[in-house]
């Protein structure tokens, strides 16, 4: 008998395309055998508050229906408890903007998802948990910092509307007045801080990030480790010459880039900071990110 199925449906993902293709996605869904309850979200962040009942109630089993921001929204219903109350499990009719987490696995979006809905498969996946001075939160994609978090939040509040094409806007606009900061950190708890400013840093579960930016190409969800990107500062024009290279993952191999596979990183700044999170922009002061092995599956 397959597994029954919670889905929390986001209508407002992709500029509300998802609310007018999900009920043709459930449907088909229903079609392979799997048994279904669905939820619809009427505001940002209601997701969460709906997983987190649907697993106090008993659930196991999720769906995504939207996008990145749909599915972290999810993830931070089921935890912590589910770091102790039982492993969930996590699908995506990716029907939103970005869907970067699922590009690991496949780009045939929603066929591939349903395959693997029929067929039952699922793997391991590991989720990183960022402590910062508020609180806590989860996320199975990458958290970024510096350049690409600025970009994010400046598409956020004036190109959100326009999808994709929106954060490329928010690229050309922090370029125009571009600066590197420093994100005091070091890696696990015994290693040197590093102070130096930089172009971003990027704390990473899964390889993509803004739909097809590829820039933690050796991270794997599964190995029980955070793939950490750090770039040094660049001036504009070598920005621009290099920023191709954030699409095909060439850029690890940049002299002025940096990377490691680490199970925990600590920061020491000195106050919030813009972050992107799964898709999200906010404003933290984060104090650690560390990695929970194999606390989710995902259906893949």
């Amino acid at each position: 008998m397959k597994a029954r199925f919670f889905a929390v449906v986001n209508p407002a993902a992709g500029g509300w395309r998802c609310g007018k293709l999900a009920p043709a996605a459930l449907d088909r869904v229903r079609q392979a055998g799997i048994d279904l309850e669905v939820a619809q979200t009427t505001q940002p962040g209601e997701a969460t508050e709906i997983a987190r009942r649907a697993y106090a109630q008993g659930f196991r089993n999720f769906l995504a229906v939207g996008g990145d921001g749909t599915s972290y929204e999810i993830v931070n219903g089921l935890f912590p408890e589910a770091e102790t109350q039982g492993r969930p499990a996590l699908g995506f009719l990716p029907l939103g903007t970005g869907n970067s987490f699922l590009r690991d696995f496949t780009t045939r979006g929603v066929e591939h998802t349903i395959e693997a809905l029929r067929l039952g498969n699922r793997r391991p996946c590991d989720v990183i948990r960022l402590r910062h001075s508020d609180g806590e939160i989860y996320f199975i994609n990458m958290l970024n910092l510096g350049f690409a978090a600025d970009a994010g939040e400046v598409a956020n509040r004036k190109f959100k509307r326009l999808g994709a094409r929106g954060y490329t806007l928010g690229v050309l606009a922090r370029l125009a007045r571009l600066k590197h900061m420093a994100f005091p950190h070091r890696l696990g708890a015994t290693g040197e801080w590093d102070r130096r400013p930089c172009l971003f840093l990027a704390f990473s579960n899964s390889k993509f990030t803004g739909g097809n930016m590829l820039v933690a190409p050796k991270a794997d969800s599964a190995d029980g480790r955070i793939e950490y990107v750090r770039w040094s500062p660049l001036g504009r024009l070598r920005l621009l010459w290099n920023f191709p290279r954030l699409f095909t993952g060439t850029h690890i191999d940049h002299p002025l880039a940096s990377r490691a596979a680490v199970e925990r990183i600590e920061l020491d700044l000195e106050g919030p900071v813009n972050v992107i999170v799964d898709g999200e922009v906010m404003r933290l002061k984060c104090r650690s990110v560390e990695i929970l092995p194999a606390a989710l599956e995902v259906v893949v």
